[in-house]
């Protein structure tokens, strides 16, 4: 795909608060709310005592004035309390109770009496002294158990599996459900069988793989395989990621490793699946730290609990990652991972399965072709897929059809490889129409090329971050490159460079070409670097460090000799500039072409492939859905006024990515 790349700053991405964090600052609050509540409770006691308390000089001259209705001496505490005259309490600290007291009262008509107190039990004075402390305490205690527990076990279930049970009430999956991975159903069907008929292996003396790796991309249906395999088999499925064994303390990851194993062997036949085990099982002999140990002792339990397995206990592990290659070599050996799966992106005929699938239960219209759609798909994961069949059901629904059209397909293909319409984009009459040459010049350039892909689409509409873009579909899955191929593609890459420089000159050529010469300089260098494609370099390998040097590819040899790196750029830049120059050469002769697939652009904005055909061969205009022959169509109405405007339009279809 050649498209013209426009510079912007990126968005950053906002994280989400962690759970752990939230639960701390809610349990935080609850446990200063309660500490202030007791903090104002003992503060409005002391505030009222303090407000009625007088001293014993004031007493004594209340009392003889007659303004002290009644008293009540307390010899514990040394204190005088009672009524006032005026209905006031009154609150006196006499310290040690003396004589005074008595006869501060005597020949006075004011009742006084002693505070008469029982002695309060042991058990009582305990529990008011330390009953905040273990509210306090139990708080703390809650709050941890919230945190570390997760909701299964609180903080006394660290080395608890993590591992979930589904059973064939857990939305059951088998093989009809899985499409575009026919190779490894095939491997994976031998474990069904010995997980439904045991002694159909074992009476021939024939033992089972211990564990299956399923490696491959993600996206490609590894975890749904697994799934799919108990489902087929009918027997209990134990599915875990290799991060929840891991934690900050040591040796509770090979716990929960030994209690997993436990719980399977007693629904034996069965199967544990472990996704991301790359998580847990990367090299062992590396590293210091505390985390690292505790992964390492994980992996040693599991290495441990898959040599303990017994030929009759039927459980299978089935594990998923795409980087194999960090892998410990104890977990690879016979007797543990004894196979090795490739889930590999399916191929057209896959792709064509996987939609068909997702494709199901849905309203499509009779004008949707499977196989067109499957074959401008490749790189498409099964995942990809799915969103695929999704964003056309959305796009779908907002246009208020009802059902599922290819135009939606080909429009939702167009969103998930280069992002939606930028309708409210400005530019000016100048910027739109260097773009139209630019891509034209793409288009003809792949047109007049031997080894060249089938165009599919060229347009200006700016999507994502490219303001237009060439679109090649290929007949079929290419696993392999020719020479001539990778000739046309660099000529291609750098006929919108090439346009402009013949159109507008050279002082007006832009940064728009910058994704096209990024694609060139990288195809230029692995012909001379790494497939042997250049007469002067020859069948050598090379490697090209960050640093910007080179070195040979195999081994860890020494870099390169000034003299040969020097021949290395000197025929990357060879191919860069004869693909250059053959994109001017073509542009030159065909300039009628050019220039007339360039004012069909400015006007139509969109032209399927069919259409350009049409255009240069019979110089008749496009037909649009709408019957008109000329003029803009009624999809794209865009002013023709020289002030900055927005694009539109729609697009019809979408393809590859070269």
């Amino acid at each position: 795909m050649l498209c013209r790349q426009k510079l912007e700053p990126r968005k950053g991405r906002s994280h989400m608060k962690n759970a752990n964090t939230r639960n701390f600052i809610v349990w935080g609050i609850v446990i200063a709310l309660l500490l202030a509540m007791i903090a104002a409770s003992n503060s409005s006691i002391e505030g009222s005592a303090k407000k009625d308390e007088i001293t014993y000089s004031q007493l004594q001259q209340r009392v003889q004035s007659g303004e002290v209705k009644s008293a009540l001496i307390d010899v514990e505490k040394g204190m005088i309390t009672g009524t006032l005259s005026n209905g006031e309490k009154y609150r006196t600290n006499i310290g040690p109770i003396n004589l005074d007291s008595d006869a501060l009262f005597e020949g006075t008509d004011i009742p006084y009496e002693y505070e008469e107190r029982s002695n309060p039990s042991m058990l009582g004075s305990l529990l008011v002294g330390i009953l905040p402390i273990l509210l306090i305490a139990g708080l703390f205690l809650l709050f941890f158990r919230n945190m570390q527990g997760g909701g299964r076990g609180g903080a006394m279930s660290f080395g608890k599996s993590k591992a979930k049970l589904l059973t064939e009430n857990n939305q059951r999956k088998t093989f009809d459900d899985v499409a575009g991975v026919e190779a490894a159903k095939e491997d994976l069907k031998e474990v069904v069988e010995f997980l439904k008929d045991p002694t159909r292996f074992t009476r021939l003396g024939a033992r089972i793989p211990t564990g299956a790796l399923l490696v491959g991309p993600p996206g490609t249906g590894k975890t749904l395989l697994a799934r799919a395999v108990a489902g087929e088999a009918g027997v209990p499925f134990y599915t875990i990621s290799g991060s929840d064994f891991v934690e900050m303390f040591v040796g509770v990851g090979a716990s929960r490793v030994r209690e997993m194993f436990a719980e399977a062997r007693k629904q034996a036949p069965c199967i544990i699946f472990i996704d991301e085990i790359d998580a847990v099982g990367r090299h062992r002999g590396v590293g210091t730290s505390g985390g690292h140990e505790e992964r390492e002792q994980t992996l040693n339990q599991l290495l441990v609990e898959m040599d303990g397995f017994e030929g009759d206990e039927g459980i299978i592990i089935i594990a998923a990652t795409n980087r194999p290659d960090v892998l410990d070599k104890a977990l690879l050996r016979p007797g543990r991972f004894d196979r090795q799966i490739e889930v590999p992106y399916p191929d057209i005929q896959g792709r064509e399965k996987i939609l068909e699938v997702h494709m199901k239960g849905k309203p499509i219209g009779a004008d949707v072709d499977v196989k067109y759609v499957a074959r401008g798909t490749p790189g498409f994961s099964g995942a990809d897929l799915m969103n695929l069949v999704n964003e056309a059901a959305l796009l779908s629904a907002r246009r208020n059809k009802l059902k599922i059209t290819q135009r939606e397909f080909e429009d939702a293909r167009d969103k998930v490889l280069m992002g939606a319409e930028r309708r409210t984009l400005s530019m000016t009459d100048e910027e739109r129409e260097n773009t139209a040459y630019h891509e034209a010049g793409h288009a003809i350039v792949g047109l007049n090329m031997e080894g060249s892909l089938p165009i599919h689409k060229a347009t200006i509409i700016p999507r994502g971050r490219a303001l237009g873009m060439v679109q090649y579909l290929p007949e079929r899955d290419q696993i392999s490159q020719s020479r001539q191929e990778m000739i046309a593609r660099m000529a291609m890459a750098m006929g919108g460079r090439a346009a402009e420089e013949l159109h507008f000159g050279y002082d007006k050529v832009t940064s728009g070409a910058s994704s096209d010469i990024e694609q060139v300089t990288r195809i230029a260098t692995a012909m001379v670097t790494e497939w042997g494609l250049s007469d002067e370099i020859g069948p050598i390998a090379y490697k090209h460090q960050d640093n910007g040097s080179f070195v040979p590819g195999i081994g860890r040899g020494s870099a390169i000799s000034p003299d040969t790196a020097k021949l290395i750029e000197s025929e990357i830049k060879r191919f860069i500039t004869e693909a250059h120059e053959t994109a001017l050469k073509i542009l030159k002769k065909k300039k009628k072409d050019w220039v007339k697939l360039a004012e069909a652009l400015l006007e139509y904005e969109t032209l399927s492939g069919d259409e350009i055909k049409a255009l240069l061969e019979d110089d008749t205009k496009p037909k649009r859905p709408d019957g008109s022959s000329g003029g803009r169509p009624a999809v794209s109405a865009v002013p023709t006024t020289k002030k900055p405007k927005p694009i539109g339009g729609t697009a019809t279809a979408k393809d590859v990515s070269l």
